[in-house]
């Protein structure tokens, strides 16, 4: 990645006098299972860099047959040395991920949880998840500071891993549902793809999205943006390593100033409410479209309310917006910041305020709503 990498800071604490919270009655069996809650989500955030150690060194790509396994044998297997492989086990044990037998002193990782940390074309294609969860929370010392002066974090001048780890998460969701789900659930849209239609992928990152689309629909072109050149970079080489750069162009651009006209579908996956300027971007796309034209908006799984949010998913979502997409948008003009759970309704005001007319929710999945926008 081109990406430009944060240093490493140190989180500063709170200068103001400390003082006691007002005295309350404390229920000591609450308290303490909350501090087992806590000790257990540690053990989770210790996890997420766990997993991706495991991904990164193939340990569960030579635990996939399922059979079990020695740590002296996974540190043989992956070229690692075996006091590693031992602790990295034994943590995984402990953690459900992978299966210990006391008596073999073998471990196993079950058939559901390979295909969810090895196979690449599993819709349940997890590792991903956890690079761009462990990507993230390594800037965090940068996100304390600029809430403590309002200012925002560019999604360039995060660290690779939030880059690598973002394509590589959302692109499971595109090959498991963009083609067979969320295309056709738009009125008439695969028809005109099929015939031939012009199409621009906004926000396009590494290219996933585009190129997956381009690869499906042959009679169709495409014109793929992103402001981050890195990823334009990777994009463009994606394209002629698929074999369709004669029909997928990707431009630098922001979504307020992507070029061309006349286009019959517009996309933006999982990227506006990164905007800072989510409104502008909606004019720019109306000026865009062509009149009978389709914007398909595709964003994180939310309800209109907190309330509906306060749910696994929504949690890690929460979190993504606290420290990822929040600091985004703040980072650029207007910094309108709806936050990763916008939810619905606040997307519709954003594309009515942009000049569209009409707006419904097409289908969704457990991590994402996709919504269908017309003039």
């Amino acid at each position: 990645m081109t990406a430009t990498e944060q240093p490493t800071a140190t989180v500063q604490p709170v200068t103001q006098p400390q003082t006691r919270p007002a005295s309350r009655p404390v229920d000591p069996d609450k308290l303490m299972a909350f501090v087992f809650r806590a000790v257990d989500e540690v053990g989770a955030t210790l996890n997420t860099a766990l997993v991706v150690m495991g991904d990164a060194l193939g340990y569960y790509r030579a635990m996939a047959d399922g059979a079990g396994i020695t740590p002296s044998e996974l540190a043989e297997r992956t070229a690692t040395s075996e006091h590693y492989a031992r602790e990295w086990l034994a943590a995984q044990a402990a953690g459900g991920y992978v299966e210990h037998d006391p008596v073999t002193r073998r471990y196993t990782l079950p058939a559901e949880h390979a295909s969810a940390l090895v196979d690449e074309s599993s819709p349940a294609y997890l590792p991903g998840f956890f690079q761009i969860a462990a990507g993230t929370v390594r800037d965090a010392a940068g996100v304390i500071e600029a809430a403590r002066n309002g200012d925002g974090i560019g999604w360039h001048a995060h660290n690779s891993d939030v880059h690598v780890g973002c394509e590589r998460f959302f692109r499971t969701m595109y090959n498991a549902h963009l083609t067979s789900e969320w295309l056709p659930a738009l009125d008439g849209v695969v028809a005109k793809l099929e015939r031939g239609a012009a199409v621009a992928d906004v926000g396009c990152g590494h290219g996933a999205s585009t190129i997956l689309m381009a690869r499906h629909f042959p009679r169709s072109t495409f014109t793929g943006s992103d402001y981050h050149a890195g990823s334009i970079e990777i994009a463009r080489s994606r394209a002629a390593e698929a074999g369709v750069g004669d029909r997928v162009r990707f431009e630098i651009a922001p979504a307020a100033s992507f070029s061309g006209s006349g286009y019959d579908l517009v996309t933006m996956f999982d990227c506006l409410h990164d905007m800072g300027d989510p409104v502008g971007a909606a004019r720019h796309v109306r000026e865009a479209i062509a009149d009978d034209g389709t914007w398909m908006i595709v964003e994180p799984m939310a309800g209109d309310r907190v309330e509906d949010n306060l749910n696994p998913v929504g949690r890690a979502y929460y979190g993504f917006s606290t420290l990822l997409c929040t600091p985004a948008s703040l980072s650029q003009d207007v910094g309108l910041a709806l936050g990763t759970q916008a939810g619905p309704a606040r997307i519709k005001d954003v594309v009515t305020a942009g000049g569209f007319s009409r707006f419904r929710a097409a289908t969704a999945t457990p991590f994402n709503n996709v919504l269908e926008v017309r003039p």
